[in-house]
Protein backbone atom coordinates (compact mmCIF):
# COMPACT_ATOMS: atom_id res chain seq x y z
CA UNK A 1 0.00 0.00 0.00
CA UNK A 2 1.33 3.47 -1.14
CA UNK A 3 0.42 6.04 1.64
CA UNK A 4 0.54 10.19 1.00
CA UNK A 5 2.01 12.47 3.62
CA UNK A 6 1.25 16.06 2.53
CA UNK A 7 0.58 19.18 4.41
CA UNK A 8 1.49 22.51 3.90
CA UNK A 9 4.42 24.79 4.10
CA UNK A 10 5.78 24.50 8.08
CA UNK A 11 2.75 22.07 8.96
CA UNK A 12 4.97 19.34 10.65
CA UNK A 13 5.28 16.78 7.30
CA UNK A 14 9.31 16.43 8.28
CA UNK A 15 8.76 15.74 11.93
CA UNK A 16 6.06 12.77 11.38
CA UNK A 17 7.66 11.25 8.86
CA UNK A 18 10.75 10.78 10.96
CA UNK A 19 8.41 8.90 13.44
CA UNK A 20 7.50 6.31 10.71
CA UNK A 21 11.20 6.07 9.80
CA UNK A 22 11.55 5.39 13.44
CA UNK A 23 9.01 2.51 13.18
CA UNK A 24 11.22 0.88 10.05
CA UNK A 25 8.27 2.60 7.58
CA UNK A 26 10.32 3.24 3.82
CA UNK A 27 9.53 6.78 3.09
CA UNK A 28 10.63 8.76 0.09
CA UNK A 29 10.89 12.52 0.51
CA UNK A 30 9.47 13.93 -2.95
CA UNK A 31 11.38 17.32 -2.24
CA UNK A 32 14.98 15.41 -2.06
CA UNK A 33 13.82 13.57 -5.59
CA UNK A 34 13.51 16.73 -6.82
CA UNK A 35 16.87 17.85 -5.56
CA UNK A 36 18.07 14.84 -6.50
CA UNK A 37 17.06 15.21 -10.65
CA UNK A 38 18.89 18.85 -10.88
CA UNK A 39 22.03 17.52 -9.07
CA UNK A 40 25.75 18.72 -11.02
CA UNK A 41 25.97 17.20 -14.48
CA UNK A 42 22.66 15.88 -14.81
CA UNK A 43 20.96 16.53 -18.13
CA UNK A 44 17.83 18.28 -16.19
CA UNK A 45 20.40 21.03 -15.22
CA UNK A 46 21.85 21.52 -18.30
CA UNK A 47 17.98 22.34 -19.72
CA UNK A 48 17.81 24.41 -16.84
CA UNK A 49 20.99 26.60 -17.07
CA UNK A 50 20.05 26.59 -20.90
CA UNK A 51 16.71 28.26 -20.23
CA UNK A 52 17.46 30.71 -17.84
CA UNK A 53 21.14 31.45 -18.59
CA UNK A 54 23.93 31.05 -16.29
CA UNK A 55 23.20 32.99 -13.73
CA UNK A 56 21.10 30.36 -12.70
CA UNK A 57 23.92 28.66 -11.66
CA UNK A 58 26.17 29.13 -8.63
CA UNK A 59 30.41 29.09 -8.90
CA UNK A 60 30.09 25.47 -7.80
CA UNK A 61 27.75 24.59 -10.90
CA UNK A 62 25.04 23.54 -8.85
CA UNK A 63 21.58 25.17 -8.74
CA UNK A 64 20.96 28.51 -7.49
CA UNK A 65 17.44 27.64 -5.81
CA UNK A 66 16.91 31.50 -4.80
CA UNK A 67 17.77 32.79 -8.33
CA UNK A 68 15.23 30.11 -9.71
CA UNK A 69 12.36 30.49 -7.42
CA UNK A 70 12.39 34.29 -7.80
CA UNK A 71 12.12 33.81 -11.70
CA UNK A 72 9.50 31.32 -11.35
CA UNK A 73 7.71 33.25 -8.21
CA UNK A 74 6.94 36.47 -10.58
CA UNK A 75 6.58 34.19 -13.65
CA UNK A 76 3.51 31.71 -13.81
CA UNK A 77 5.21 30.67 -17.84
CA UNK A 78 8.28 30.49 -16.28
CA UNK A 79 6.76 27.84 -13.45
CA UNK A 80 4.98 26.57 -15.89
CA UNK A 81 8.01 25.25 -18.42
CA UNK A 82 10.16 24.38 -15.11
CA UNK A 83 7.14 22.03 -13.80
CA UNK A 84 6.80 20.35 -17.06
CA UNK A 85 10.61 19.19 -17.14
CA UNK A 86 10.75 18.31 -14.08
CA UNK A 87 7.30 16.48 -13.14
CA UNK A 88 7.90 13.88 -15.43
CA UNK A 89 11.40 12.72 -14.26
CA UNK A 90 10.84 13.23 -10.33
CA UNK A 91 7.22 11.05 -11.01
CA UNK A 92 9.64 8.62 -12.54
CA UNK A 93 12.35 8.43 -9.70
CA UNK A 94 9.34 8.16 -6.91
CA UNK A 95 7.87 5.78 -8.83
CA UNK A 96 11.19 3.41 -8.47
CA UNK A 97 11.46 4.11 -5.22
CA UNK A 98 8.51 2.94 -4.01
CA UNK A 99 8.64 0.02 -6.40
CA UNK A 100 11.66 -1.61 -3.89
CA UNK A 101 9.84 -0.63 -0.70
CA UNK A 102 9.81 -3.62 1.72
CA UNK A 103 8.30 -2.35 4.66
CA UNK A 104 4.21 -3.07 5.94
CA UNK A 105 3.60 -0.27 3.49
CA UNK A 106 5.36 2.59 2.10
CA UNK A 107 4.97 6.50 2.53
CA UNK A 108 5.24 8.85 -0.12
CA UNK A 109 6.43 12.46 1.20
CA UNK A 110 5.41 15.51 -0.65
CA UNK A 111 4.67 19.18 -0.58
CA UNK A 112 2.69 18.83 -3.76
CA UNK A 113 0.80 15.34 -3.50
CA UNK A 114 -2.35 17.24 -4.02
CA UNK A 115 -1.48 19.94 -6.68
CA UNK A 116 0.44 17.29 -8.74
CA UNK A 117 -0.30 14.30 -10.73
CA UNK A 118 1.42 12.48 -8.04
CA UNK A 119 -1.73 11.55 -5.59
CA UNK A 120 -2.92 9.17 -8.58
CA UNK A 121 -0.39 6.28 -7.48
CA UNK A 122 -1.66 6.96 -3.75
CA UNK A 123 -3.94 4.41 -1.82
CA UNK A 124 -4.63 6.19 0.83
CA UNK A 125 -4.19 10.23 1.68
CA UNK A 126 -2.55 11.64 5.11
CA UNK A 127 -2.49 15.13 5.56
CA UNK A 128 -0.68 16.84 8.61
CA UNK A 129 -2.64 20.29 9.61
CA UNK A 130 -2.12 23.31 11.07
CA UNK A 131 -3.21 26.76 11.05
CA UNK A 132 -1.53 29.53 8.55
CA UNK A 133 -0.15 31.11 11.93
CA UNK A 134 1.32 27.66 12.92
CA UNK A 135 2.79 27.38 9.41
CA UNK A 136 3.99 30.54 9.48
CA UNK A 137 6.33 30.80 13.03
CA UNK A 138 7.81 26.92 11.95
CA UNK A 139 8.28 27.63 8.30
CA UNK A 140 10.32 31.24 9.64
CA UNK A 141 11.83 29.70 11.89
CA UNK A 142 13.06 26.09 9.98
CA UNK A 143 13.83 28.98 6.56
CA UNK A 144 15.04 31.56 8.34
CA UNK A 145 12.56 33.41 5.85
CA UNK A 146 10.21 36.25 5.62
CA UNK A 147 7.32 35.96 6.62
CA UNK A 148 5.88 37.53 3.24
CA UNK A 149 7.97 34.87 1.72
CA UNK A 150 6.03 32.05 3.39
CA UNK A 151 3.01 33.65 2.44
CA UNK A 152 3.79 33.93 -0.72
CA UNK A 153 4.23 30.02 -0.91
CA UNK A 154 1.29 29.78 1.32
CA UNK A 155 -0.66 31.49 -1.61
CA UNK A 156 0.52 28.86 -4.22
CA UNK A 157 -0.67 26.01 -2.28
CA UNK A 158 -3.67 23.90 -2.13
CA UNK A 159 -5.96 26.06 0.20
CA UNK A 160 -5.92 24.52 3.80
CA UNK A 161 -9.53 23.08 3.55
CA UNK A 162 -9.53 21.77 0.19
CA UNK A 163 -6.75 19.60 1.42
CA UNK A 164 -8.25 18.96 4.10
CA UNK A 165 -11.34 17.77 2.05
CA UNK A 166 -8.99 15.50 0.59
CA UNK A 167 -7.80 13.74 3.13
CA UNK A 168 -8.25 9.91 4.10
CA UNK A 169 -6.30 10.51 7.74
CA UNK A 170 -5.42 14.02 9.51
CA UNK A 171 -2.91 14.76 11.75
CA UNK A 172 -3.79 17.96 13.97
CA UNK A 173 -0.11 19.07 14.51
CA UNK A 174 -1.12 22.96 16.42
CA UNK A 175 -0.01 21.74 19.59
CA UNK A 176 3.52 19.19 20.94
CA UNK A 177 5.60 16.94 19.92
CA UNK A 178 4.20 14.56 22.06
CA UNK A 179 0.34 15.06 21.06
CA UNK A 180 1.73 14.31 17.58
CA UNK A 181 3.61 11.23 18.42
CA UNK A 182 0.33 10.06 20.13
CA UNK A 183 -1.61 10.56 16.20
CA UNK A 184 1.65 8.97 14.44
CA UNK A 185 1.18 6.14 16.22
CA UNK A 186 -2.80 5.51 15.91
CA UNK A 187 -2.27 6.20 11.82
CA UNK A 188 0.86 3.69 12.10
CA UNK A 189 -1.28 0.78 13.48
CA UNK A 190 -4.42 1.86 11.12
CA UNK A 191 -2.09 1.31 8.22
CA UNK A 192 -0.74 -2.16 9.38
CA UNK A 193 -4.42 -3.13 10.27
CA UNK A 194 -5.81 -2.47 6.34
CA UNK A 195 -2.45 -3.22 5.00
CA UNK A 196 -3.05 -6.64 6.80
CA UNK A 197 -6.57 -7.20 5.82
CA UNK A 198 -6.07 -5.72 2.03
CA UNK A 199 -7.88 -8.65 -0.34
Amino acid sequence: MIVGLTGGIGSGKSAVSAQLKALGISVVDADQVARDVVLVDSPALSHIAKHFGSQILLQDGTLNRAALRQQIFVDKTQRQWLESLLHPLIGAAIGEQLAVASSTYAVLESPLLLETSQHKNIDFVVVVDASEAHQRQRACQRDGAKADQIDAIIDTQMPRQQRLDKADWVLDNQHDLSHLSEQVLQLHHHLCYLTDHQL
